[in-house]
C-alpha cells in the first residue's frame, strides 16, 4: 500500500480545503470500497481525508422532500421511518445491498461514488481501461456474465455496482455538491458517466468536489414502490438485473410512473423510454411488456450475457404487475 497522510474534517468547508493542500486527495467515507482498492493498490492516493463527521441528519421538510445528509450510513437510511413509509424502493434497494457489517459502516455519499468495476479491474494481470487507459478490456471476449447490456463501449462494459443509486435514480433525488468552485447540484440520473473512450472518468465530479447531501423530491406516489434484484446467490451478490418501480395509478391507468435498471450499464439506467410508453395507458402485463421491449430495443449481449436482455424484460413486468395488480 503506498504511504498516504490521514486528516479528519470537521465540516465540508474543512474537507475541501484539507483536500485542496495535498496532492492526490481523496475523501475517505466508510472505506468499504476505497480501502479495498487501496489494499489492491487500484488507488494510490498521497492523503486521505475523512469525512464522516459531515451531515448523518435525515430531515424531512415542509414540502415533503428529504434531505439526507452524505455521512448517513446505509443502516440508518434503510431504517428510518419516513424513508421506509414515502420511500419503500430505497429501502428495500438498500438492504438488497452487500452485508449488514458493509451497510453499517458504508456512507450515503460514499456508495454513491463507489467505482464502477468487474473482476478484470481488481486483476492486475489483465487488460482494463479503467485500471490503465488506453490498456483494452479483456471482458468484452472474457467471462462477461455480470457485464453491460446498454451503454456500454468498445472501451468498457463493466456496470454500475451500487442498488441504492437504482433507486435514487428512479426517485429523481438530486446530489448536492461542494468544492473549490462553490456548490452546485446534480441529478443523481446524470452524476455517473458512460464510458465512452475514457471509462477511467466515472462522474461529472469536479477536482476536489464533495457529495455533500441526497435530496429526493416529494413524490406522493412512490409509497407504491418497490425494487426486485435478480442475482446468481441469496445475498451478497451484485445485481444481473434489478429493477426500481414506483407507480401512479388511477381507475386501472398509469397517470405516472419512474423505473430504473441496474446491472445493465455503466450507471443506473433511468428507464425513460419505457415510462413514457406507459403514462396514460392502462396497468396490463401487454402494456408493460412492450415497454420492456422498446426501453431494452437497443441493448447487445455479450459472449456470456445474452440472457439479461430477456431477463430485463421479465423483471419489469413482473415488478410492475406486483405493483398494480395486473394479471393480464
Amino acid at each position: 500500500m503506498t504511504p498516504f497522510s490521514y486528516a479528519r474534517a470537521d465540516d465540508a468547508p474543512d474537507a475541501i480545503r484539507l483536500a485542496g493542500v495535498a496532492p492526490h486527495a481523496k475523501y475517505l467515507g466508510g472505506g468499504t470500497n476505497l480501502v479495498d482498492l487501496m489494499r489492491e493498490t487500484i488507488e494510490r492516493p498521497t492523503a486521505l481525508v475523512d469525512v464522516t463527521g459531515l451531515s448523518k441528519t435525515i430531515d424531512v421538510r415542509e414540502d415533503g422532500s428529504i434531505i439526507i445528509g452524505a455521512a448517513a450510513t446505509n443502516t440508518a437510511l434503510a431504517a428510518n421511518r419516513a424513508i421506509r413509509e414515502r420511500y419503500p424502493v430505497l429501502a428495500r434497494a438498500i438492504l438488497a445491498g452487500a452485508s449488514g457489517q458493509i451497510r453499517n459502516m458504508a456512507t450515503v455519499g460514499g456508495n454513491i461514488l463507489q467505482r464502477t468495476r468487474c473482476a478484470y479491474f481488481y486483476d492486475d494481470a489483465a487488460r482494463c481501461n479503467k485500471r490503465v487507459p488506453g490498456a483494452g478490456c479483456d471482458a468484452i471476449e472474457g467471462f462477461n456474465r455480470n457485464h453491460a447490456i446498454l451503454g456500454a463501449s468498445a472501451a468498457c462494459v463493466a456496470t454500475h455496482p451500487s442498488d441504492m443509486c437504482v433507486a435514487l435514480a428512479a426517485l429523481d433525488a438530486v446530489v448536492h455538491l461542494s468544492g473549490p468552485e462553490g456548490e452546485r447540484a446534480i441529478p443523481l440520473a446524470s452524476l455517473h458517466r458512460l464510458p465512452g473512450d475514457h471509462p477511467d472518468i466515472e462522474t461529472e465530479l469536479r477536482a476536489g468536489e464533495l457529495i455533500i447531501a441526497v435530496e429526493l423530491p416529494t413524490m406522493p406516489f412512490a409509497t407504491l414502490s418497490t425494487y426486485r434484484k435478480v442475482r446468481d446467490r441469496a445475498s451478497y451478490a451484485f445485481a444481473l438485473i434489478s429493477v426500481a418501480a414506483a407507480v401512479d395509478i388511477d381507475l386501472g391507468a398509469i397517470k405516472d410512473v419512474r423505473l430504473a435498471l441496474g446491472g445493465v450499464a455503466h450507471r443506473p439506467w433511468r428507464a425513460r423510454k419505457a415510462e413514457d410508453a406507459l403514462r396514460g395507458q392502462p396497468a396490463s402485463r401487454a402494456n408493460f411488456r412492450a415497454a420492456a421491449d422498446l426501453e431494452l430495443s437497443d441493448a447487445v449481449g455479450l459472449s456470456g450475457n445474452g440472457f439479461k436482455i430477456e431477463l430485463a424484460k421479465r423483471a419489469i413486468v413482473a415488478v410492475l404487475g406486483d405493483l398494480t395488480g395486473a394479471v393480464a
